[in-house]
């Protein structure tokens, strides 16, 4: 037995310490590490006047609602390149009737065999109103060694129509109660930021997306580090705007636990948590920034604002995603754009993420 944990130990040593299957994106500078797309045809924006649409959307890698493994609702892992291309264009329909100025998306395959290899940032940035893109990986391996994944690189980005600068995707906190060596093959959460200039005012654009199923604190930290960021930006007198996946619900939520859309009671690696002791977490951005969904509106009814389920069939029964500012947004133009009553399109089939808009004044 000791001969065995020995060999197990000399592996995990080799593996973390050579990156053999080029794993570790923080082996770059934080620079280097977020990369920039340019459209193929440059669309040329209309004219702005005092607002801009700010969106976020996490697409589940161009997988639409195909019954994937982690969801266990089936067993699918890799998908057909006809089915990429047909999620994305139904993605595209949905962000060509938002049109926002900038796009925040999670969840962007570029280069993963369970999306046949389709680059899904320039596809999209090829297809839509958006020009240029940043992106920042955040689970990269030349090969994932478990349920057939393979090769991967999944990750978030910014999409914007005017030209951005000055990207960076910086680390978060890995989780950690994960071995070493799963540490090394699993998801390295981030923070992705630019800078743009729209009318003369210069904005830093901020996405993230952090764990979703640590349960010893590590998503707290990753917080804490994201709130550092944008407190930083807000000291030296710069207008950010932060969004995403924050993988937490806001505080006065009626629902926080034994959600109707679980299928995975038997699989504590994709089993959906709790949120009763996380409920305060989301204060730290609230208490100081505006944010597109108000507490008031979310506390007067929550389901209006609900934008996750894994559950197709069923409908949205929790808020995952956020934007704030430290600048201001048009009052009551937030909006999770659920079906055709709330955002004019049905997103159910388009992902497991509704994506949530609103209205930024530029002054």
């Amino acid at each position: 037995m000791q001969k065995y944990n020995f060999l197990f130990l000399l592996i995990l040593i080799f593996i973390t310490s050579c990156d053999p299957f080029d794993n570790v994106i923080e082996k770059k500078s934080n620079q280097d590490a977020a990369i920039y797309y340019v459209a193929n045809n440059i669309k040329t924006p209309e004219n702005i006047g005092d607002t801009i649409k700010i969106a976020t959307w996490n697409i589940k890698f161009g997988g639409g609602r195909i019954d994937f493994f982690f969801d266990c609702y089936g067993d699918r892992v890799l998908m057909k390149k006809s089915e990429v291309i047909n999620n994305l264009t139904a993605l595209v329909k949905k962000i060509n009737q938002m049109n926002p100025d900038v796009l925040y998306m999670q969840e962007v395959d570029i280069d993963s065999k369970r999306s046949a290899y389709v680059d899904q940032l320039q596809w999209l940035l090829d297809n839509t109103n958006l020009n240029y893109g940043y992106y920042g990986s955040q689970w990269k391996s030349d090969y994932v060694p478990s349920d057939g994944i393979g090769k991967m690189n999944s990750g978030s980005a910014i999409l914007c129509k005017f030209p951005l600068t000055n990207g960076e995707r910086i680390p978060l906190p890995l989780i950690d109660e994960q071995s070493g060596i799963v540490q090394y093959f699993y998801l390295r959460r981030n923070i992705l930021k630019a800078k743009t200039t729209i009318n003369g005012k210069d904005l830093y654009l901020i996405t993230t997306h952090t764990s979703a199923y640590s349960t010893d604190g590590t998503r707290l930290k990753q917080l804490k580090q994201i709130k550092d960021e944008t407190e930083k930006l807000n000291s030296e007198g710069k207008t950010f705007i932060l969004g995403g996946d924050f993988n937490t619900i806001p505080p006065n939520s009626h629902i926080y636990e034994n959600f109707d859309d679980s299928a995975c009671a038997n699989d504590p690696d994709f089993a959906a948590q709790s949120f009763k002791d996380q409920l305060d977490y989301m204060k730290i951005f609230s208490d100081c920034y505006e944010q597109a969904i108000s507490q008031d509106r979310y506390d007067y009814d929550n389901s209006k604002f609900y934008s996750f389920t894994s559950d197709k069939n069923g409908f949205w029964n929790r808020k995952l995603d956020y934007i704030f500012t430290n600048g201001d947004f048009v009052d009551s133009t937030g909006m999770v754009h659920q079906d055709v009553s709330t955002g004019g399109m049905e997103t159910m089939p388009l992902s497991d993420h509704a994506p949530l808009s609103v209205e930024f004044i530029l002054k």
